[in-house]
């Protein structure tokens, strides 16, 4: 009859069934980690990413609220340029230019 007896047959089964779960359960976990692995370091080098730009949208935020605030008072003194009366002002100030009848009191100033 046969050499073995069923229950060495049926551990010789097994083992084979066990050999085959076992690879089977390597490759799954291998696979396991090199996807956590994969995924870990898209995140870290996202995260990086993100970082980098979000200093870089501080930067720029900074530069247009700089530029806005010169954009304002250039608005401002462009509106206060159209008036006659400040201009007359500056005429005054920075060339010493006086209307007909209207006579220029200086004082000292410290400079």
């Amino acid at each position: 009859m046969n050499r073995f007896s069923a229950e060495e047959k049926e551990k010789a089964g097994n083992n084979a069934l066990a050999a085959g779960a076992k690879r089977r359960r390597f490759i799954w976990v291998f696979s396991v980690v090199v996807f956590f692995a994969w995924a870990g370091y898209t995140f870290i080098a996202q995260n990086t990413l993100i970082t980098d730009k979000s200093q870089l949208l501080a930067e720029k935020q900074e530069s247009q609220k700089n530029v806005t605030a010169s954009l304002n008072q250039l608005k401002y003194e462009v509106t206060r340029l159209n008036n006659d009366e400040y201009i007359g002002q500056l005429a005054r100030k920075w060339y010493n230019m006086y209307p007909k009848g209207e006579t220029a009191i200086r004082t000292e100033q410290t400079e």
